[in-house]
C-alpha cells in the first residue's frame, strides 16, 4: 500500500453518487478490482476516522494514466464533505487496500451481480475480465433508478444485461437476486461475482452453493482503521478443513471472500454467538473482540 497526496481532477454527479477522479499513479499501478481506498477527513473532531471506498477505475495507460476513481454516496458528514470537494484540492489517500477479486484461469462465462454502489468495483472487474478475453454478463440494480450505478456503461461492457429496481423505476421491479436463477441459466454462468447489500449477497451465495457454481463476493462492512488493527470489520468464515470458523478482517483478509464459507446467519446477527466452555477450575475471560 502507498500513502499519497492525491490531487482531485474532477467530481461528477451520477444519479445518487458523486464520482471523484484523483491523481495517484503509485496507487493506480497496483490497484485491482475489489480493493479499496482509505481517505482522510478534515482535521476536526467531527471527522474522527478515515472513510473507505471501493476503487471504481484505475487508469494505467493513455491520457488518464495514473488516475483513480471512486464513488461516494453523500449520506453522512464525511461523504457529504467529499461530494463537495473542488477540483485541484488534495486528499490524503492510502491504497490499494484489501484482497482483490481473483480472475478465472479456465472458466470463461462470468456473471457479474451488483446493487447500489456495489456497481463501482463490479464495473472495474468487468473491464479487467473483458481484457482477459472472458465473456461478461451483468445483473445490476438499486433501490431507485438513481441508485443503479452507470447502467449505460454496463450495457456497453456486458454481452447481456438485466436491471432491477426496488421501486420498478428502471428495468424490472424487485431485487437482482429475484432474477438471478433465470439469468444463471440463460447465460450459462460458470462463475459468479457479486457486490452489494448483505441480504442480496446471501441469496447469491445460497444459489451458487446449491448449483455448485464458483463465486466471489465483495462484502460491505463498516471499517474503522481499514488496515487490520482494530478488528471492527470481522466476518465469521469457516476454516478450509471444516474444523470451526475464524473471525477474518474484511479490510485485510477481505473484502472479497468465498461466500460458501461465510456463516451468514452469524454475520448478519441472526444467530447467537456461542459462549465458550472454559476448562474446569478456570474463570471465563472474554478477550476483545468477542
Amino acid at each position: 500500500m502507498k500513502r499519497v497526496r492525491a490531487e482531485v481532477l474532477s467530481v461528477r454527479r451520477l444519479g445518487a453518487y458523486h464520482v471523484l477522479t484523483i491523481v495517484a499513479p503509485e496507487v493506480a499501478e497496483r490497484a485491482r478490482p475489489g480493493q479499496f481506498l482509505s481517505v482522510a477527513m478534515p482535521p476536526h473532531r467531527a471527522f474522527l476516522l478515515r472513510r473507505h471506498f471501493s476503487i471504481h477505475q484505475a487508469s494505467r495507460r493513455g491520457g488518464w494514466a495514473g488516475t483513480l476513481e471512486f464513488a461516494v454516496e453523500a449520506q453522512g458528514p464525511g461523504t457529504r464533505w467529499l461530494a463537495e470537494v473542488k477540483p485541484h484540492r488534495f486528499l490524503d489517500v492510502i491504497g490499494p487496500l484489501g484482497k482483490p477479486f481473483a480472475y478465472p484461469a479456465r472458466l470463461t462465462n462470468c456473471l457479474l451481480v451488483c446493487e447500489g454502489h456495489g456497481g463501482a468495483p463490479i464495473s472495474f472487474l468487468a473491464q479487467e475480465l473483458r481484457a482477459r478475453g472472458k465473456r461478461v454478463d451483468m445483473l445490476i440494480g438499486g433501490a431507485t433508478h438513481d441508485h443503479v450505478f452507470k447502467p449505460i456503461e454496463a450495457k456497453r461492457m456486458a454481452q447481456t444485461i438485466r436491471i432491477a429496481t426496488a421501486d420498478g423505476s428502471m428495468g424490472e421491479p424487485g431485487s437482482v437476486a429475484d432474477l438471478l436463477p433465470e439469468m444463471v441459466e440463460a447465460v450459462g454462468a460458470q462463475v459468479v461475482y457479486a457486490a452489494g447489500p448483505r441480504e442480496m449477497l446471501r441469496r447469491v451465495a445460497e444459489l451458487c452453493v446449491e448449483r455448485r457454481i464458483p463465486s466471489q463476493v465483495a462484502l460491505e462492512e463498516r471499517m474503522a482503521c481499514g488496515m487490520g488493527q482494530c478488528f471492527t470489520c470481522v466476518v465469521p468464515v469457516i476454516r478450509k478443513d471444516g474444523s470451526g470458523y475464524d473471525h477474518l478482517r474484511a479490510c485485510t483478509e477481505g473484502p472479497v471472500f468465498n461466500p460458501a464459507r461465510i456463516l451468514w446467519d452469524r454475520w448478519m446477527g441472526e444467530a447467537p454467538e456461542p459462549a465458550p466452555t472454559p476448562p474446569e477450575g478456570f474463570p471465563v475471560v472474554r478477550s476483545w473482540p468477542g
